[in-house]
């Protein structure tokens, strides 16, 4: 791990991504020591800590164990999503990732928070809902399939996750804004009228 943090600051890449429950506390803190790049915390495998009533790990003390280790991103699923978490959980996740550890009002700076990233079953149609339901543009919105299988090719792809969130900014409905954008009208047609 520690090999593959000094390679990405060779070829000098900013962030390296840390499976949080196969390598474990003390490992993240060992890297936090080792780099400066940002850790991003992907959490693969939290489903068997959150869903079993045994083991009972909400996000927050789980998140809160990670933040205090040294992770600067926490992925928090995503809106309309393929895994368990439903859309209420996933909101409060990501509001607690950018909420100050502690509740010292003269805390200017909050360098304690990190930045919510959302994945899994992302597309154009749920980057308005994610930003509203934060509510703030510190987050990362990350679409795999949202982009690679948008029926126009990734560049399109790419196109329509920025024409949502350019109507998003001026207050314009996907709808609207698809009128114009065949990129943005094709992600609408192929990921679900239904979903925006």
């Amino acid at each position: 791990m520690l090999r593959h943090a000094e390679l990405v600051q060779r070829e000098q890449g900013r962030c390296v991504m840390v499976s949080l429950n196969w390598v474990g506390l003390s490992s993240l803190q060992t890297l936090r020591r080792h780099t400066d790049r940002a850790i991003h915390g992907h959490r693969n495998g939290y489903g068997m800590w959150s869903r079993h009533p045994a083991l009972g790990m909400d996000f927050q003390p789980y998140a809160m164990l990670w933040r205090l280790t040294g992770v600067d991103h926490m992925h928090v699923r995503g809106l309309g999503g393929k895994f368990a978490q439903d859309d209420d959980e996933v909101v409060q996740s990501a509001r607690e990732c950018l909420r100050p550890l502690a509740d010292d009002a003269t805390r200017a700076d909050a360098s304690d928070r990190v930045m919510p990233a959302f994945s899994s079953g992302q597309w154009a149609g749920t980057l308005a809902p994610s930003l509203d339901a934060v509510p703030s543009a510190d987050l990362m919105f990350m679409c795999g399939g949202g982009i690679l299988a948008h029926p126009m090719g990734p560049a399109a792809g790419v196109t329509s996750v920025r024409q949502a969130w350019l109507a998003w900014q001026h207050g314009h409905s996907l709808d609207a804004a698809a009128h114009e954008q065949p990129e943005l009208r094709a992600a609408l047609d192929r990921f679900g009228p239904d979903r925006h």
